[in-house]
């Protein structure tokens, strides 16, 4: 085990922002824990990720420090793609289940002319079939942080079955084309952050059982 969090209502209604598709049940009160129980992927070697609770308990962050898929001088064949997936173990209160209700994702690109690039997200509880996935498409030249954010109506969620104890998996992905760029210049994209740390903020519904 990574990283365990533990904290009374974590996790609050759709985190402080209306879900499209309609509202969603009042948040429990209990205690719920959070662990990392396995992470996987060239995107997040062993230690370098961890989960933490917002200030306010209405959000967990995925927090990653070695995530940059990147092309030209010095990369690696490899490196022009980065992943990573997670496996959380989310303990909720008796009585309530929950469903994810969209993400935050923000980092540097720096991306040459004719280079691209892409972030893609999914996520879904472990044996079923329902997955949830975002991608969002980087073109250059460009070098500037940045921020995506992708939201789920209430009638396309898939709710933890009630009663079930299920891990929710959570594979991300940041991918670098080099094209007709110049082979000579570094184009790369991350997660990162300006205090460097290469975060996701997932947002959650609840639904009473």
């Amino acid at each position: 085990m990574l990283t365990t969090i533990t904290a009374g209502a974590l996790l609050a209604a759709t985190l402080g922002a209306p879900v499209p598709g309609g509202p969603s049940d009042p948040p429990p009160t209990g205690e719920m824990t959070i662990a990392v129980v396995a992470a996987n992927g060239s995107g997040c070697p062993k230690g370098t990720a961890e989960v933490t609770v917002s200030p306010d308990n209405k959000a967990f962050t995925v927090t990653y420090s070695q995530f940059t898929a990147q092309v030209g001088p010095g990369a690696k064949p490899t490196d022009f793609r980065k992943n990573c997936q997670m496996a959380l173990d989310v303990k909720v209160p008796s009585g309530f289940t929950y469903a994810i209700a969209g993400a935050d994702y923000r980092g540097f690109a720096r991306l040459e002319a004719g280079a691209t690039g892409s972030e893609t997200a999914f996520y879904y509880f472990q044996g079923e079939p329902h997955t949830t996935v975002s991608k969002y498409d980087f073109k250059g030249w460009m070098e500037e942080s940045w921020q995506r954010s992708d939201r789920v109506a209430i009638t396309s969620t898939s709710y933890l079955p009630c009663g079930e104890k299920r891990y929710l998996n959570v594979n991300t992905e940041l991918r670098v084309n080099q094209n007709n760029s110049s082979k000579n210049a570094v184009s790369f994209l991350t997660m990162d952050s300006s205090d460097g740390s290469l975060e996701t903020v997932y947002h959650v519904t609840w639904l009473k059982c």
